[in-house]
């Protein structure tokens, strides 16, 4: 009995540190949409320009991003000052990765390559779906990426992305949220890391 109890707890133990908090309180759902599709940055005849601020570690970056379709699986994601000096120029076309350009403070290795997969993660136009879960107003759609997941959120009523959160099998590591008052554009956009202290803010760039 004794032993029983042990192998219960230890059982528990082990399913509740593998659960992800993403996925709690949320009921799996049967579905026939195999491949969902990120809306926003999707239009080749839009320049989509944010108002930019990017902190890491003690270091703040504030200036312009402009991201811009440039072909079926490609975009081109610039970063510059308000007064238009180049601070980082990075291109995706599927699954290669070019960085044109870094400045010296933010050419370092470890950051680009953050850099690199959250504006991957960011502007990846579909993903496989491997399941489905649901709540009262969303449906949130896990899909894989390399060894990692993602999972999308997307509002019932108006089928908007919401956000996405990028796991491993037990942890959340970067969460995106979106506000928008169209379907295909988002006004604002926060990614922000759970393990290191980096945090991406961007407000669509209104014209007086």
């Amino acid at each position: 009995m004794i032993r029983f109890l042990v192998i219960s707890a230890l059982s528990f133990f082990v399913l509740s540190s593998c659960s992800l908090k993403t996925t709690e309180g949320l009921r799996q759902i049967d579905f026939n949409k195999t491949v969902i599709e990120n809306p926003y940055f999707s239009n080749p005849e839009i320049d989509y320009v944010y108002k930019a601020k990017i902190e890491v570690y003690n270091k703040n970056f504030g200036g312009i991003l402009i991201i811009k379709k440039t072909g079926t699986e490609s975009h081109r994601v610039v970063f510059t000052t308000e007064f238009g000096s180049k601070l980082f120029d990075f291109q995706f076309e599927g699954d290669t990765f070019t960085k044109n350009y870094a400045v010296e403070d933010l050419d370092k290795k470890i950051f680009i390559n953050i850099l690199r997969d959250d504006f991957k993660l960011l502007v990846n136009q579909s993903a496989m779906t491997l399941a489905v879960y649901e709540s009262e107003n969303q449906k949130i759609y896990k899909t894989q990426s390399d060894k990692k997941f993602n999972f999308y959120f997307f509002e019932n009523d108006s089928e908007k992305l919401l956000r996405i959160v990028n796991t491993s099998k037990t942890k959340e590591k970067v969460e995106i949220d979106f506000t928008s008052s169209e379907d295909k554009i988002a006004d604002t956009i926060v990614i922000k890391h759970n393990n290191i202290k980096l945090t991406i803010d961007l407000e669509k760039f209104k014209k007086d």
